[in-house]
């Protein structure tokens, strides 16, 4: 099934319009495979911060939508198969293999923890915004190829009627070059959605394994449907916390231009 906001609320986005009360407290979570990466020494006492700023914002009746991308395992399978596979296409699938598989630890832990979570990995985004009628949490990772899990968290965000995505990175906001390359590299506290994709590249599908600090087609539907963004370091808990909540956070927010 092609994807479809759900009640016309990407419509009324577009057109500026009030979301019904309901959606308020909707927020759609994208955390990078890499927070989850094994070699990172405190990867356990993050995942149960995460878990718990999750069970707080669930008490406060907000609905978190949370993303999950592949990080490690999906491009160490992409870098496996790709010598004897030459459809990038099924190198993707690889990769969101990876990413339900990262889903599923988040989904089950916070289901530990007495979170009420969807009880399944939804494979579209359309099945992740109708779980919303059923659960306060959902938890996903890819969906088809030729979307990462940002375009994806993005378009949950537009579907559920969210009022902000974030986008969890292991980078503290966004830079016009990659800091870690570049030590001069420029960075930015807010940007417009055309800034931001003149940052990231046009709107089409890399290959299969390739990231940036945002998906350039999630970028261009964030544009379209006046979705705000935040970008910050996921790796801080504190921020996912703040953004979560709506707080001042330190990293890059991404709004329409005025008009």
């Amino acid at each position: 099934m092609a994807f479809q906001p759900s009640q016309g609320l990407w419509a009324k986005a577009l057109k500026g319009a009030l979301i019904p009360a309901w959606a308020m407290a909707t927020i759609v979570l994208a955390l990078g495979g890499s927070l989850l990466r094994p070699e990172i020494a405190d990867r356990h006492s993050w995942l149960e911060e995460l878990v718990g700023i999750v069970r707080d914002r669930v008490a406060a009746d907000d609905r978190i939508g949370i993303v999950v991308g592949g990080g490690a395992p999906a491009r160490e399978g992409i870098e496996l198969a790709r010598p004897i596979v030459d459809s990038e296409a099924r190198l993707d699938r690889i990769g969101i293999a990876a990413t339900r598989l990262n889903a599923t630890i988040v989904r089950e832990a916070l289901a530990d923890a007495g979170v009420m979570v969807s009880g399944t990995i939804p494979h579209t985004v359309n099945e992740a915004a109708m779980l919303f009628d059923e659960r306060p949490v959902v938890v996903m990772g890819g969906t088809t190829p030729g979307h990462t899990t940002d375009a994806v968290a993005i378009r949950l965000a537009i579907a559920s009627g969210a009022e902000r995505c974030i986008i969890g990175t292991n980078v503290d906001r966004v830079y016009d070059t990659d800091p870690r390359d570049n030590p001069d590299a420029r960075s930015y506290s807010e940007l417009t959605h055309a800034e931001l994709q003149d940052i990231v590249g046009p709107a089409e599908h890399r290959s299969a394994g390739t990231s940036s600090v945002v998906d350039p087609m999630g970028v261009a539907d964030a544009r379209e449907a006046h979705l705000t963004l935040n970008i910050l370091d996921g790796r801080d808990t504190s921020l996912i916390r703040a953004g979560l909540m709506g707080e001042e956070f330190e990293g890059t927010t991404v709004e329409s231009e005025e008009e």
